[in-house]
């Protein structure tokens, strides 16, 4: 150590201030700075750019033009309105003629032994078959015709129950196959006192509703109805019940 230290020492002593370069290091840095910014200003200062002059479209080019020129659709003027149509018009004209026609009557010779004549014209009386629900005077049966109003009415129906009851017969294969049910059935009693239209409005069996149309129409004669005075259509329904005892 002691050697190294001695060989150290006089080289340090030779080194002056002036020999030093690192003292000079920004000043030059610097300048080098300067020097590169000059060179770009003179650079650009002599930098030129070339113009060049374009003048119009070309013939061939405005030809080119206005082949690409695309069309304006126009559209046609619309057709002239229709004339307005003819209308007739109807001239009213007096008529000026008169009629020379009168009314003659001739002078007939009449005595004491002329005869006159009536003519009588007989009315065709209109039958309105419509049957009725409610008249004045209901149809009956039996003692029941001796009775006026809703008595009469009450017991025409009871008559009729019981007719229906006394005459009905129930049908063996019906009874056998415990079939049983009410059919209710529906007839008019006419201007002569007599059954007609009679029909099934509800329907139980086939067998149950033959035998109940029999019973209905089976019916004895009514005394008919009446409406003022006149003999009229009446409605009923009537229900046939059948039951297995």
């Amino acid at each position: 150590m002691l050697f190294l230290g001695l060989i150290n020492e006089p080289m340090e002593k030779r080194k002056t201030p002036e020999a030093d370069i690192e003292r000079k290091r920004v000043a030059w840095r610097i300048l080098g700075f300067m020097a590169v910014f000059a060179f770009i200003l003179s650079a650009l200062a002599w930098t030129s750019y070339e113009i060049k002059e374009t003048g119009g479209l070309a013939f061939d080019q405005l030809d080119m033009l206005e082949d690409e020129i695309i069309p304006v659709a126009t559209t046609p003027p619309p057709p002239p309105p229709p004339p307005p149509p003819a209308t007739t018009v109807i001239e009213i004209v007096e008529d000026e003629e008169e009629i020379e026609e009168e009314l003659v009557v001739e002078d007939l010779d009449l005595d004491e032994n002329t005869e006159i004549v009536e003519i009588e014209y007989e009315e065709e009386e209109v039958v309105d078959d419509t049957p009725f629900m409610v008249v004045e005077n209901m149809p009956a049966l039996g003692e029941c015709k001796e009775l006026r109003g809703d008595e009469r009415n009450q017991c025409t129906q009871l008559e009729i129950i019981k007719f229906i009851q006394k005459n009905t017969k129930y049908p063996p294969i019906a009874k056998d196959a415990g079939i049983q049910g009410t059919v209710f059935v529906y007839f008019v009693v006419d201007r002569d006192g007599k059954v007609k239209d009679a029909k099934v409005l509800r329907p139980v069996d086939s067998r149950l509703d033959k035998e109940a149309l029999r019973v209905v129409n089976s019916l004895p004669t009514f005394e008919p109805g009446k409406q003022r005075g006149k003999s009229v259509n009446v409605q009923y329904t009537i229900p046939v019940k059948f039951v297995i005892r």
